[in-house]
């Protein structure tokens, strides 16, 4: 069993990283730089995608009586952005792919320094001495992020013939090992989620993902596809963050089940989301 806790962790890094890496073998370097050479598109996203998650949060559990396990786990998915399974899911309801890969990579960067602030914010303001360290925020999207992703590119510009053969294969394994992880994690910690169910952590959750969805909307531009991309930037967290800084800075393990229930959470809301978009928007992916 303990053999087991140790490779989980390694497996999903492995498994995440995977699906970083077929964003790059899947695009070109003018679809990775798009919204960092476009300062408007670049403020838009950092407001949706780094400002009002955290904001809107902190406002909710402020004012609503939650538990203090289920307040520290909505702080911290609101402060996770940019989970890998992103593009993918932009890219099926018609995102274009310069747009939502640009976005992914701008805030992926970004996040290295605005994790760490946001989060030594958030606990002055909630009366909590913990720091988190730019250094392991930096290690976690490095070894998750840009390592996979270059590596990713640098195959696609040397052998992009194998890069297109490749890549779906990555993707395939590495979504087969986010299942064969997650779901012995959510096994064992099922119990603590279930404790957590009530007294208004779900509507919570769910309340700040839809937030998220309508900043990320209304700040995606005139282009309905660039409004679902932005949203669904806005709205998806990274539970690999998270739960790394639950592990490192919280003793009480409900706090990572509190992050795990607003993963479930905000998935089905999310993909309510989406439903609605493609009736409302049935062009979208051709535009």
């Amino acid at each position: 069993m303990e053999a087991l806790k140790q490779i989980l962790p390694l497996l999903l890094t492995l498994s995440l990283a995977g699906l970083v890496m077929t964003v790059g073998l899947k695009s070109g370097r003018g679809d990775l730089i798009y919204v960092l050479r476009r300062p408007s598109l670049l403020l838009k996203a950092i407001l949706a995608v780094e400002v009002i998650p955290p904001l809107a949060a902190a406002a909710l559990v402020w004012m609503l009586p939650l538990e203090p396990a289920v307040k520290a786990g909505i702080m911290l998915m609101a402060i996770s952005p940019v989970p890998p399974l992103v593009p993918g899911k932009q890219l099926k309801i018609g995102g274009r792919k310069e747009y939502a890969y640009g976005v992914y990579v701008a805030m992926a960067l970004l996040t290295i320094v605005a994790v760490p602030l946001v989060f030594d914010l958030a606990a002055r303001l909630f009366g909590h001495e913990r720091t988190l360290p730019i250094r392991t925020i930096a290690a976690t999207v490095a070894t998750g992020v840009v390592i996979p992703l270059g590596l990713g590119m640098v195959i696609r510009m040397l052998a992009p013939a194998l890069a297109e053969r490749i890549g779906p294969w990555v993707y395939r394994l590495s979504m087969l090992l986010v299942v064969v992880v997650f779901v012995p994690m959510l096994a064992a910690i099922w119990p603590a989620i279930r404790s957590l169910i009530g007294d208004g952590a779900m509507a919570a959750m769910a309340g700040l993902t839809v937030i998220t969805l309508i900043g990320g909307h209304l700040l995606g531009g005139p282009a309905d596809c660039d409004r679902a991309t932005l949203a669904v930037a806005s709205s998806v967290r990274h539970p690999g963050i998270a739960i790394l800084i639950a592990n490192t800075t919280f003793n009480d393990k409900r706090v990572t089940a509190a992050v795990l229930l607003f993963m479930l959470v905000s998935l089905v809301v999310g993909a309510l989301y989406q439903a609605w978009f493609k009736r409302r928007y049935p062009a979208a992916g051709l535009t």
